[in-house]
């Protein structure tokens, strides 16, 4: 998530790719294990739940992206690696080739970190969430969620993304109905899980074309911040 890296200084392709592997693995390992135990622990009081869902995802997600950001630029999200797919020079060889595989991957993370999950707490790796999450103000919200993040990503001062992605999606949780997945691969994962942070195959369609929509927004919106900075000047 913290952006591209110089095309002059990547790291070998398939070292890229194990750290998008690993650090969405990571990622929804932390948003399912945590829910889960929050879950356990909160005795039956949601609102203690989210809030420990959220810094432990908040804690993991600052982690990850600082780790991660020099290997991959820590995507850890499809829509993320489609707009800096989209913001690659066309000239750029294999720049599509790349997107795809990092989604790929991505996707292989997610379902991985859901199923580590599921064993550390003695559930059954293999399972499919039951949770429904649908109707038009979840989809809203994860609209609103991805455009958010999307404009963060792009308008982060150098050094400054994995703070401000980990504080945008912990408030995210709060402000948003959906709880801000604003990741495919999210999706994926929690799928995977019927926990408290799981999401109903029925439901997953809804919120990753929101998500997709939201992604798209945040690049207009990026747009449209862009031309002369702020000098403090009326």
């Amino acid at each position: 998530m913290s952006g591209a890296a110089s095309t002059a200084a990547l790291p070998p392709l398939a070292q890229r790719l194990f750290a998008e592997f690993l650090g969405t693995a990571g990622l929804l390992c932390a948003v399912i294990g945590s829910g889960i135990m929050a879950e356990r622990l909160a005795g039956g009081n949601t609102a203690i739940a989210l809030l420990a869902n959220t810094l432990a995802t908040v804690f993991a997600l600052y982690v990850l992206i600082e780790t991660l950001g020099p290997v991959s630029g820590a995507h850890l999200n499809p829509v993320v690696t489609l707009v800096i797919w989209s913001k690659t020079p066309s000239a750029h060889a294999g720049r599509t080739q790349t997107a795809l595989f990092f989604i790929a991957f991505q996707l292989a993370g997610a379902v991985l970190g859901a199923w580590l999950a599921n064993a550390m707490f003695d559930m059954s790796v293999l399972q499919v969430s039951n949770k429904l999450r649908g109707g038009w103000g979840q989809w809203l919200a994860e609209a609103v969620a991805t455009a958010g993040l999307i404009l963060v990503i792009l308008r982060a001062p150098v050094g400054k993304a994995s703070a401000l992605v980990a504080c945008y999606i912990g408030a995210a949780y709060w402000f948003t109905a959906s709880t801000s997945f604003a990741n495919p691969a999210a999706v994926l994962g929690r799928i995977l899980s019927d926990s408290f942070a799981g999401i109903s195959p029925a439901s997953a369609p809804g919120f990753v074309i929101a998500e997709v929509a939201g992604a798209a927004l945040g690049v207009l919106l990026d747009r449209g911040l862009d031309g002369r900075r702020y000098t403090g000047q009326a």
